[in-house]
């Protein structure tokens, strides 16, 4: 799970084309750092989920690149460039203990929300299976009710 970082100062401060440029990039940088054989995708807003492939032994390195990756600056049409960055959360089976989707999603939302602005992603356990939610998102965030 991926979310951007102030991305409501984005669109407030510098307007919802830059806003649109942003979320773009990301989605083009996502789709890039997944690669052919996984999927990418926005869930709404400044959200988006990916599901590639992380074999233990590369998580961490392929996670470190992803966090790089969003946080490269996004040059805009006219040349200016904006800086950004995005809060990640990863869940795979053998840190939640499950391969049920729903359970992974929830897990990493989760683990997203913990390491909030921490400039790197943070790896779901366990724990972070029983966090409440809503369709997936942690409860009490923009977007989910209870």
């Amino acid at each position: 799970m991926v979310d951007a970082d102030h991305f409501k100062d984005v669109n407030d401060t510098m307007g919802h084309a830059v806003g649109d440029a942003v979320l773009a990039a990301y989605g083009a940088r996502l789709t890039a750092w997944v690669g052919p054989r996984a999927a990418a995708g926005r869930l709404g807003g400044d959200e988006f989920a990916v599901a590639p492939e992380l074999p233990a032994d590369r998580r961490e390195q392929r996670l470190e690149q992803l966090v790089r990756i969003l946080h490269t600056p996004v040059v805009l049409d006219d040349g200016s460039s904006i800086d950004v960055a995005a809060s990640v959360g990863a869940a795979t089976p053998d840190t939640v203990g499950s391969n049920d989707l729903t359970v992974l999603q929830r897990a990493a939302d989760a683990a997203l929300y913990d390491g909030k602005h921490s400039g790197r992603a943070h790896v779901a356990t366990t724990a972070h299976t029983t966090v409440a939610s809503t369709n997936g998102r942690r409860a009490g965030r923009p977007g989910t009710s209870m």
